[in-house]
């Protein structure tokens, strides 16, 4: 891509973006998102009606007469998008790749968060992270993210989700608002996510929420007889018989497993998700998941 159509890429993108932040998603965003992390604030004495958990045995100690934290909800977040770069993503058989879908949500999501002034980062990751810009806020800020998104060259194929979101946990001490955008094809042989664990320590720190992309051809096998195919991520190759009925049902059949396996997971987890195809318009989608929380 020259810079010239970069330019002209992330200012459609812009205007796009601008449009639904301001038209449609502000306030959805807003609602969902605002008010939902808590911060010290005081102590006081305790009164008729406190939430016992909330006691502090310390000060009650100290006092000889029972005392409660205080909490404010936090106006201003944080918003970290981790966003999947990997060789997958450039796959895409209807009106854009998985990439340029991603790049359009996740840009629509910090803009929504720049317009409630929120602070908007970002992790780009392969099977490593290739690279984190710190959250800060402003017009500036969005547009680098932007043609980072759509610009950056990973320097490897391969995708590692768990080592993305231990980053984030890592890297991100204060709780935030994430949003994983990825096809999550990341699995074992026998299709299970290969992030459990990695997930699991992160949605106990931060809010989680997951948006699955995928492309209507990564369903299911058409039948157009004998084709060479290779894998983007691992370079593997090989020839297929898509005539067969028996090859077509044998791969719906592990696309099935390892997307309920993932469905089960995030289930488990209560993180919220939701999948939007590349044929799709993604407003729907994320107007979905927000109202859902």
């Amino acid at each position: 891509m020259t810079p010239e159509e970069l330019i002209k890429k992330v200012r459609k993108i812009e205007i796009r973006t601008k449009a639904l932040s301001h038209q449609v998603f502000a306030g959805e965003y807003h609602s969902a998102f605002k008010g939902r992390g808590m911060a010290f604030s005081e102590v006081r004495e305790y009164q008729w009606g406190d939430d016992v958990r909330n006691m502090d045995w310390n000060v009650t100690a100290r006092m000889s007469a029972p005392y409660v934290k205080v909490f404010e909800e936090e106006r201003e977040l944080t918003v970290v998008l981790l966003v999947d770069i990997s060789r997958s993503g450039l796959f895409g058989t209807a009106v854009k790749t998985k990439r340029e879908q991603i790049a359009e949500i996740a840009a629509t999501l910090a803009f929504s968060a720049i317009l409630n002034n929120d602070k908007v980062g970002c992790i780009l990751f392969s099977d490593h992270v290739e690279k984190f810009i710190p959250p800060a806020k402003g017009r500036t800020h969005f547009l680098h993210i932007v043609r980072e998104i759509l610009e950056y060259e990973p320097t490897a194929n391969g995708t590692d989700i768990g080592e993305a979101l231990r980053y984030l946990t890592n890297a991100i001490k204060k709780k935030c608002t994430a949003f994983v955008l990825s096809d999550m094809l990341d699995v074992q042989a026998d299709g299970t996510p290969r992030y459990e664990e990695a997930l699991k320590v992160a949605v106990n720190r931060h809010d989680v929420s997951v948006i699955r992309i995928s492309d209507p051809r990564e369903k299911s096998l058409p039948n157009v007889g004998l084709v060479h195919a290779k894998d983007a991520e691992t370079g593997a190759s090989r020839w297929i018989n898509t005539a067969s009925g028996s090859v077509r049902s044998a791969y719906e059949n592990w696309f099935r497993t390892s997307t309920g396996a993932a469905d089960r997971l995030m289930l488990r987890y209560h993180v919220d998700h939701v999948d939007i195809s590349t044929n799709e318009d993604y407003v729907r989608g994320l107007l979905s998941l927000f109202h859902r929380r």
